[in-house]
């Protein structure tokens, strides 16, 4: 079946940087765009980046700029560079195949935790 494990989060201060991995299994990576949302405590879990098959990448207004998505389908993995980082990114983060409108395809992994401190 499909698993999605995502790591490297933590607690940083305001202007930090993380960089969080994600790494997938039970799909034929390289044939799916991936991407990395977030979800904050009361509000609605959103797409933050998404990175095509061509690598192509589209981004949140929130964090364009900021965050940057990459992936390496030899490991079958995604990942997302978050820098400049402040409070309101604060979420669990979790990653997906990207489907459609946005949504993610595959039941959720358990996330990773980003705590940015003011």
């Amino acid at each position: 079946q499909v698993q999605l494990v995502e790591s490297g989060g933590g607690l940083v201060q305001a202007g930090g940087s993380l960089r969080l991995s994600c790494a997938a299994s039970g799909i034929i990576f390289s044939n799916n765009a991936m991407g990395w949302y977030r979800q904050a405590p009361g509000k609605q879990r959103e797409l933050v980046a998404r990175i095509a098959i061509n690598r192509g990448k589209i981004y949140a207004d929130s964090v364009k700029g900021r965050f940057t998505v990459f992936r390496d389908n030899d490991k079958n993995t995604v990942s997302l560079q978050m820098n400049s980082l402040k409070p309101e990114d604060t979420a669990v983060y979790y990653c997906n195949v990207v489907g459609a409108y946005g949504s993610g395809s595959y039941p959720w992994g358990q996330g990773t935790q980003v705590t940015v401190s003011s």
